[in-house]
């Protein structure tokens, strides 16, 4: 028996539709003609904030690896060592 029966027969009013819209973003822009809100923004310097220091992170261990681990296991020499 599909829903909409089962809901006739039990004497429940139909389902309401689902709401698919998301949530309007009601936040103030940040220039009035550029289509760009406030927390969109903010989330943009917090995705780059993270971005950034996640390339510093990777900048260090490609260092570390070219420096000490490299050279240890014997992968190269080092020219000024």
């Amino acid at each position: 028996m599909g829903e909409a029966k089962r809901r006739a027969a039990q004497g429940l009013p139909p389902r309401p539709p689902r709401q698919t819209t998301k949530a309007k973003d009601t936040s103030p822009r940040l220039i009035s003609w550029l289509p760009l809100t406030r927390n969109q923004g903010d989330r943009f310097v917090t995705l780059t904030t993270r971005g950034a220091w996640v390339g510093i992170g990777a900048l260090v261990l490609f260092w570390v690896t070219v420096r000490f681990i490299g050279p240890a296991l014997g992968w190269w020499q080092l020219a000024d060592g």
